[in-house]
């Protein structure tokens, strides 16, 4: 472990707290202006979060110790997704101790805690959103571990740092793989993030809300953790896709220097990034709960097409 290699992971870890919020507003400012309304401050988020912070969390009597800390392993373990993929630099001493499925690891783990503390209050709207948060999760997690396969198929690794070395520095050419893979990353990354078309996160409806519905006994500091999570979870989301499709401004191990160029450059990726997901959220419709395990089983069935046309057509 290399001084440059701690300066690297401290700078991953700052740059996804600080930057994680930031993205959030982006994508519903943008949202808001491709709707014709009248758009929140990019700094929304940063403000929600200081209010919640600021303010007494209200605990039911009946919680129990997992209602309490849910909040803080499910904040926990979407740091370290995000400090896990290479955003800035691949010299990354993380990254060697926890490949891409550790990655989908931590993203379960999370879920798992989330939704027991859902259910743990006893609630009726709390039970339905962790059964359908599981639901979501159990088919959109083997869709994200086969774009992940399919990618380390082309690199020969596991490791998300020898994932973007590799591809970063081949020649210039079409992988029918990465398409097939791009399209299904997509669709679980609009799953897992509660985005439209799959969930809406700025409804409140009981009948259509599943990310609302996990977090509606939860105030203070616990649901200001929550919320720092889910756009941490965005964040990671979009530096993966950006890793594994457009892994070109990240600074190689042998090159520290370059980590002055790397940050302007995941800002304008992140910047187009948060654009497109705000106009393909406007341009699609809420799907019906039921019409979702279709849904990620197309992206499955992508991902395993990605992986098989890789195979085909490897020398």
């Amino acid at each position: 472990m290399t001084w440059s290699g701690l300066l690297s992971q401290l700078l991953e870890i700052t740059s996804a707290l600080l930057l994680a919020p930031l993205l959030l507003g982006w994508v519903n400012q943008c949202r808001a202006w491709l709707q014709n309304k009248s758009a929140p401050s990019v700094l929304q988020p940063y403000r929600m979060l200081h209010k919640l912070f600021n303010k007494e969390s209200v605990v039911a009597d009946q919680a129990s110790a997992i209602f309490r800390v849910a909040p803080y392993l499910v904040f926990g373990c979407m740091v370290l997704a995000a400090s896990i993929v290479p955003t800035l630099s691949t010299d990354l001493p993380l990254s060697q101790a926890a490949d891409a499925i550790a990655l989908v690891g931590l993203f379960a783990l999370a879920r798992v805690f989330i939704s027991l503390a859902a259910i743990d209050i006893g609630t009726a709207f709390g039970t339905l959103g962790a059964r359908r948060e599981m639901l979501i999760g159990f088919l959109a997690e083997p869709a994200l571990l086969m774009v992940l396969f399919s990618t380390s198929l082309i690199s020969g690794s596991t490791s998300l740092a020898t994932m973007v070395e590799t591809l970063a520095h081949r020649e210039l050419a079409i992988y029918p793989a990465l398409a097939f893979g791009g399209v299904a990353f997509t669709m679980v990354s609009l799953a897992e993030n509660a985005r439209v078309p799959v969930d809406n996160p700025a409804t409140h409806l009981e009948l259509t809300m599943i990310h609302e519905a996990l977090i509606l006994e939860y105030s203070g500091r616990h649901l200001a953790l929550i919320e720092w999570a889910a756009s941490l979870k965005l964040f990671a989301y979009s530096c993966i896709g950006l890793a594994l499709f457009f892994p070109w401004g990240v600074a190689e191990a042998s090159a520290p220097v370059a980590l002055l160029w790397a940050l302007p450059v995941l800002f304008a990726k992140l910047a187009l990034g948060g654009a497109a997901l705000a106009l393909l959220e406007t341009l699609s419709a809420k799907m019906r709960i039921f019409r979702v395990p279709e849904f990620l089983a197309t992206a499955f069935l992508l991902a395993v097409i990605g992986m098989l046309v890789h195979i085909l057509l490897a020398p």
